[in-house]
């Protein structure tokens, strides 16, 4: 099973994901349009600074900044993941890995809502985050996701920094 003490950038490697790039080289990197789940690492693991106003786009009328209070109280000491997404696949550009990773990359900028994980932007140093993959065939990637952060949560007592919810089981 790897280091399933703290789910670390080699465990992953070791279960299938890919990449492990920065949001910033993603429009050059040949992502799969299969559908899959992702996960945003931290390198350091040291205690965040955060950002009192996220330069992430809104959605909608709902800005994305929160309180760096709650922020905090969100933090998990000691993982290195800080979000675990999914990609559904599909034809539309919204859909599969490539759709999904760079429109939550775009979120970082401002240009587009892509409202899951969204902390991620208030971290002070979010331009070293870490983007990985793993495409799911065969498997819905729904469960893949809820799976792993149960994995996280059994590991930590709660979820991934960014993750407002525990996944979906479908």
């Amino acid at each position: 099973m790897g280091d399933a003490a703290t789910l670390t950038q080699r465990d992953l490697g070791n279960r299938g994901f890919l990449g492990f790039v920065p949001f910033e080289k993603l429009p050059n990197t040949d992502l799969p349009e299969e559908s899959g789940i992702y996960v945003l690492l931290r390198p350091s693991l040291t205690s965040p600074g955060f950002l009192a106003t996220s330069p992430a786009g809104w959605r909608g009328r709902r800005d994305p900044t929160v309180r760096t209070e709650q922020l905090a109280a969100k933090w998990v000491q000691g993982a290195c993941i800080v979000y675990i997404g999914k990609a559904d696949a599909g034809v539309n550009a919204k859909h599969g890995l490539r759709g999904r990773l760079r429109q939550y990359g775009r979120s970082g900028t401002g240009s587009s809502g892509h409202w899951g994980g969204r902390y991620i932007w208030q971290l002070q140093d979010s331009s070293s985050v870490l983007v990985a993959w793993r495409p799911t065939p065969g498997v819905d990637p729904a469960k893949a996701e809820a799976d792993l952060i149960d994995e996280f949560c059994l590991l930590h007592g709660k979820p991934p920094f960014a993750n407002l919810r525990r996944g979906n089981r479908t």
